[in-house]
């Protein structure tokens, strides 16, 4: 009898562990074409997908990657980072700029891989916990990636330091409860940059933000990464999709190291502004 409770109480237990991952389908064909890592400026480089940015940024006492794209992104990225030169090992570091599956289906893969250390925004901590389903909107999927524990939580303007290099976390809740972009300083022979990788704040939910019970603040955080976003100080930006900062009309394959391409500060203020117009439309809609 003891013996047949036993496999009873294991078989219960394997079962709750055994989430079934569904990563969403018919995602656009770019989010899994690979194509030439390059890099952007300094000790930064992109070794994303065409349309799935992930970043490297390389110190002297490691690298730090930024965004895995999804599950099918892992050997692309290993690819790239040999390609570069670099080691795939030598990741110390992940950071995410928000916690959905386009941004983390390789992360588990590649803590594993690594032994990297996961820095997360603590408002997205549940949902790398439970690979997607507690999301407010993409948690209607159930489990989209494998479930990932942070091994450090980040608060608003904590520094991330690797060797020479130190980056600031800035939240950026809306799109995400934590939601985030990373802002550092580098150089090359000639000049020297001050980099934000921006999450740039799209609204990706119908319901009526008074609707969305697990998410009370959504309005309020949307408005106030609106405000935040306005007032920082860089001179070249990326962003965690490559259409998002026309990555493609900037850079062809094959062409020369060129940050200046990147400095378009007027691109980055036109698209915010856009998306805080999609914002509030949406609230004057929500409103009727």
């Amino acid at each position: 009898m003891k013996r047949i409770i036993f496999f009873v109480i294991l078989f219960l237990r394997l079962s709750g562990f055994a989430q079934v991952i569904k990563e969403p389908l018919n995602n656009p064909k770019e989010w899994s074409q690979a194509i030439e890592p390059f890099r952007i400026a300094g000790n930064l480089y992109y070794v994303g997908t065409y349309d799935l940015a992930s970043y490297l940024i390389v110190t002297n006492s490691g690298s730090i990657l930024i965004n895995t794209g999804l599950a099918n992104s892992l050997p692309i990225i290993k690819q790239n980072i040999k390609k570069l030169g670099f080691e795939y090992k030598s990741i110390k570091i992940l950071l995410l700029t928000q916690a959905h599956f386009d941004h983390t289906g390789a992360l588990a893969a590649i803590k594993k891989e690594t032994g990297a250390k996961l820095y997360v925004d603590e408002q997205d901590a549940n949902i790398l916990k439970t690979g997607g389903a507690t999301d407010y909107e993409m948690g209607k999927y159930g489990v989209t990636f494998k479930p990932v524990q942070p091994d450090v939580l980040l608060k608003n303007n904590d520094k991330i330091k690797l060797g020479n290099t130190v980056l600031t976390m800035l939240h950026h809740p809306g799109h995400t409860k934590g939601s985030c972009s990373f802002l550092f300083n580098t150089k090359d022979k000639s000049s020297e940059y001050k980099i934000l990788i921006a999450n740039m704040p799209s609204i990706i939910t119908d319901r009526k933000f008074s609707d969305i019970a697990s998410y009370r603040t959504i309005e309020k955080d949307y408005a106030e990464t609106f405000k935040a976003m306005k007032n920082i100080d860089f001179n070249l930006w990326v962003a965690s999709h490559a259409s998002q900062f026309n990555l493609h009309e900037k850079r062809k394959s094959g062409d020369a190291y060129n940050p200046k391409a990147f400095m378009d500060k007027n691109l980055y203020f036109e698209n915010l502004q856009d998306l805080e117009n999609d914002f509030k439309e949406k609230i004057k809609f929500d409103s009727h």
